[in-house]
């Protein structure tokens, strides 16, 4: 089946991507990134065993590897020199299938992190914990990686969002240096709330930095050293979470069961697989049984979405998007 229309039309595919079936498949919580490397394979996670998954375009998995995560939360991939590498944002908690939607409690302080590996799993680098007093009893959850990447004439520095922590992002040297940290009270708009996803945008001449403010709706541009520009989308955006360019288009996943794609300017295009309806459904995004048990949807809708949280366009304009919710979905969208 289609979704969009004219220019923006796309085949819709939810059965592409061959995992391999399991109970921990089954039943684990899905709540990861998603990207594509420069030969095509599309790079994921598995939803509850840890292990980074590396597919063909056509959804068969080439490899797979163990992450030492926790949970491969944001997934960026930036290329330095010759090579590619993957940052990971690891928020430090994993959901599983026998617990409900909030994290289980306990005092125990949790230490999220961000790890720079190849596209093999060797690890090149960690950041530390920011030196901000906010962190001595908060815990650092951090859930996107942006790199301002030196190929495309940037400095090299590594921004951080702590979206399920403290809601500041943060900034890097390439070598790992802390450099300075903003919080949303730079400009008019206010402070984060869940700053989810960051993005380097280079659409323009000056390369911007975008931040899905997700629980307030909205998304703040800042400019590479951390000056806030503007905010827009607070009348169209619901749930902004993650960041793709297509040409001179952005595609915002939402994480209230869309799609939104924006023009150069920031203003709304089109919503693609818009079902903000199921969000409404106890258990959302999953269904409770008779007893108040979360379980895995019942139905899941071919053409709308139900959750979307990584997404990721590949050079031919198709989008690949992974769904949070128990045992997972993951739609490719062909463009037409």
């Amino acid at each position: 089946m289609h979704v969009g229309s004219g220019e923006h039309t796309y085949e819709w595919i939810d059965t592409w991507a061959k995992v391999p079936d399991s109970p921990s498949t089954r039943e684990g919580w899905s709540h990861h990134g998603v990207v594509v490397s420069e030969t095509g394979e599309v790079i994921s996670f598995h939803q509850e065993d840890r292990t980074v998954l590396v597919f063909d375009a056509e959804g068969n998995l080439n490899r797979s590897w163990p992450s030492g995560l926790t949970e491969a939360h944001g997934m960026t991939l930036v290329k330095e020199g010759d090579a590619e590498v993957l940052w990971f944002a690891d928020n430090g908690r994993k959901r599983f299938y026998t617990d409900r939607y909030e994290y289980p409690d306990g005092d125990v302080q949790v230490t999220g992190r961000v790890v720079k590996k190849t596209l093999d799993g060797e690890t090149l680098l960690e950041l530390n914990t920011p030196p901000l007093s906010a962190y001595d009893t908060g815990n650092y959850m951090p859930t996107w990686v942006a790199v301002h990447e030196e190929r495309m004439g940037g400095s090299g520095d590594v921004w951080v969002a702590d979206g399920y922590g403290q809601n500041y992002v943060h900034r890097f040297t390439k070598d790992g240096g802390y450099v300075a940290s903003i919080n949303g009270e730079e400009g008019d708009a206010g402070a984060f709330s869940c700053p989810h996803a960051i993005f380097i945008d280079y659409r323009k001449p000056e390369a911007e930095l975008y931040v899905a403010d997700r629980t307030n709706g909205r998304v703040q541009v800042y400019d590479v050293d951390g000056a806030w520009k503007r905010t827009f989308g607070a009348d169209f955006l619901t749930s902004p979470s993650g960041f793709a360019t297509d040409g001179d288009l952005m595609v915002i996943v939402e994480l209230r069961a869309r799609l939104t794609i924006v023009d150069l300017d920031d203003k709304l295009v089109t919503y693609l697989g818009a079902n903000e309806e199921v969000c409404e459904v106890p258990g959302w995004p999953n269904n409770q049984d008779e007893g108040g048990k979360l379980i895995r949807p019942k139905v899941l809708e071919p053409g709308k979405f139900n959750s979307p949280h990584g997404m990721t366009v590949d050079p031919d304009g198709n989008i690949y998007v992974a769904e949070w919710l128990i045992g997972g979905r993951f739609v490719k969208l062909v463009k037409a």
